[in-house]
């Protein structure tokens, strides 16, 4: 779901394992390299260009990739319709981008489940909230270069899934932001996973730009490859109960992988908390952890960071994807 991704700018490499990235101009949005006009909303100043699920992320195990739907299967054999869809410019495309981008909208089908196109939902369908959202991410992977094949891979995750999302139970996790936000985005991760550590300022970010809209809850999920990994998430939740787990979290990351039980009561004696409330806090977190990895297990997460977006698997290119996806929710959800 990663391949053929062109970067915009160079990118910095990440030698601890963790996501490469852009820093942007100061000043520039997020999403400035996808064009204005097809976005609303505000964005974020860090994009991130490191695939999702692939080198930046932390994998539990090997997972067969059975490639992308081919693009022959649902590509028209007839005439391409190039009219312009209301509210999607497409004008800033090259002729092959454009016929490209045609002839996704008219055979992806509808985003609300309905037997027609993506084009047909767009123009007609006034019900359908998702329909111009959607015709707006086809048209950032096609500006981006991400091949067909992938585009509609990357749309059939999102808008064709086949099972319903998870439910998941959030009701004690940590939380960062308001806990009536209209979107809920939800991570499980590894404090050992040179990929989490790198998404975390990541987060941060969307979180200060939608702090209105978005708020993130934590699910322990250790990978098992980082000896102390579990100790680190029962620390963190240890903390959360004193109000102190944002700043856990970051020196967690900071001081990783030096999370053995000694080194996170260090951590626990350096944030200013009852070190004997914490303790025991710590030993009675175990339970939460295992909860939280079976939720994962349940859903199928094979890497971290895997991020869910009001129940839904998170299946974009890149991270910087997570801001439309973010106004999409805001929209059909009002």
């Amino acid at each position: 779901m990663t391949r053929d991704v062109k970067p915009r700018a160079p990118v910095l490499g990440a030698p601890d394992g963790g996501a490469a990235f852009i820093e942007i101009a100061e000043g520039e949005s997020y999403n400035g390299a996808v064009s204005t006009p097809r976005i609303s909303g505000s964005f974020l100043l860090l994009l991130v260009t490191a695939p999702l699920l692939v080198g930046a992320a932390c994998e539990r195990k090997q997972t067969t990739d059975t490639g992308a739907i081919q693009a022959a299967d649902r590509a028209p054999s007839g005439p391409v319709d190039t009219t312009p869809l209301t509210g999607v410019d497409a004008s800033k495309l090259d002729e092959g981008k454009k016929k490209l981008f045609y002839t996704l909208v008219g055979s992806l089908g509808s985003p609300c489940g309905q037997a027609q196109s993506l084009r047909k939902s767009v123009t007609e369908e006034t019900s359908c909230k998702r329909a111009p959202f959607a015709a707006k991410y086809v048209l950032a992977l096609v500006e981006d270069e991400v091949n067909e094949a992938t585009i509609r891979e990357t749309y059939t995750a999102k808008y064709e899934a086949k099972t319903p999302p998870p439910k998941l139970d959030i009701g004690k996790a940590p939380r960062l932001g308001n806990d009536d936000a209209p979107v809920r985005l939800v991570e499980f991760y590894d404090y050992g996973c040179g990929g989490c550590k790198a998404f975390k300022p990541i987060l941060d970010k969307i979180l200060e730009e939608y702090r209105d809209k978005a708020a993130a809850y934590f699910l322990m999920y250790p990978l098992g490859k980082w000896p102390d990994s579990r100790s680190a998430a029962q620390a963190s939740l240890a903390a959360a109960q004193q109000g102190k787990f944002r700043e856990m979290h970051a020196m967690l990351f900071e001081r990783a992988p030096a999370h053995n039980r000694d080194a996170v009561m260090g951590y626990a004696k350096e944030l200013g908390l009852d070190v004997e409330k914490f303790k025991a806090a710590y030993e009675a977190a175990g339970p939460q952890v295992d909860l939280d990895h079976a939720q994962g297990e349940k859903s199928g997460i094979e890497s971290t960071p895997t991020l869910f977006i009001n129940d839904h698997k998170f299946s974009g290119p890149s991270w910087r994807y997570v801001g439309l996806w973010i106004d999409e929710e805001v929209a059909v959800n009002r």
